[in-house]
């Protein structure tokens, strides 16, 4: 097995201490509320997720990132690291992406990667962008690193139906089946986008997002 794809396994793995497990990204109140509480309702809402929020902004980002991590060209690593958290629909998911970002940055520097450090940024390092420096540094391909990325995201969400909704865990291991073509077709289509096709506008999602931070319990920051 190359060094590459351990450091792969490494950065995707649930046990990465950045936090992940803490988020739902909305999916807490699309379940609570029952525009997710049926399992056919639940793999759809996670898949038009993954394709129209993932594959519309953070693996087309990702893909920039990483070239410019690899050009050594910090002014657009900002450049492209602003433009993600500007698209961030709601302060929960800001905020999430804000602190799933500087918990990978104090890892990475612990793991001597100095370009990680928080005063290359004009704001704060969104996870994307650090997630492609890793890849960077680690010699991952970044086309081996979007999928990464995005497997990561759906085990993620998949672990929280399955404490919200509750899924048992054969279930939820099917669910995960049955999405992983999608992860390929976000990957490839996310090669194609133009500059100015990148961005999102998921309306429930958003809405989702602005209701859990009001909901009367929660077991997920967002």
């Amino acid at each position: 097995m190359s060094g590459s794809l351990l450091h792969l396994m490494h950065l995707v793995s649930p046990a990465l201490p950045v936090g992940a497990y803490a988020y739902s990204q909305g999916l807490e109140y699309a379940i609570d509320s029952g525009w997710a509480g049926s399992e056919p309702a639940l793999q759809d809402w996670i898949e038009q997720v993954m394709t129209h929020s993932l594959g519309q902004l953070d693996v087309p980002v990702l893909r920039r990132v990483y070239n410019a991590w690899e050009a050594d060209d910090l002014a657009q690593v900002n450049d492209w690291n602003d433009f993600v958290l500007a698209c961030r629909e709601t302060q929960e998911l800001l905020l999430e992406d804000e602190q799933l970002g500087l918990a990978l940055g104090r890892l990475l520097e612990s793991l001597d990667i100095s370009q990680a450090a928080r005063s290359n940024f004009s704001r704060s390092p969104s996870y994307v962008t650090l997630f492609a420096l890793a890849g960077v540094k680690w010699q991952v391909s970044v086309d081996e690193l979007a999928r990464g990325f995005v497997w990561s995201w759906l085990e993620n969400q998949v672990a929280a139906a399955t404490k919200i909704v509750p899924l048992g865990q054969t279930r939820a291991q099917q669910l995960l089946v049955a999405l992983m073509p999608a992860v390929d077709e976000v990957c490839e289509r996310a090669k194609t986008l133009t500059d100015d096709e990148l961005g999102l506008s998921l309306p429930g999602l958003a809405m989702a997002s602005c209701l859990h931070e009001r909901q009367y319990t929660r077991l997920f920051r967002s």
